[in-house]
């Protein structure tokens, strides 16, 4: 088992990579989730304008 984790040498290289995406992943659900936030307060305050002409 140890073998595996150890990646013949490179397990540096792989297991970093693996935490590299996992990490920008991560990343993008945050942007993501703020991007939209931020579109719905501005379809809010949009309609709320609209409403009130």
């Amino acid at each position: 088992m140890s073998e595996w984790f150890s990646m013949g040498g490179y397990a540096w290289f792989v297991w970093g990579s693996y935490g590299v995406t996992a990490g920008v992943i991560c990343l993008e659900l945050v942007l993501v989730a703020a991007r939209r936030r931020r579109a719905l307060e501005r379809a809010q305050t949009e309609s709320e304008a609209d409403d009130g002409d």
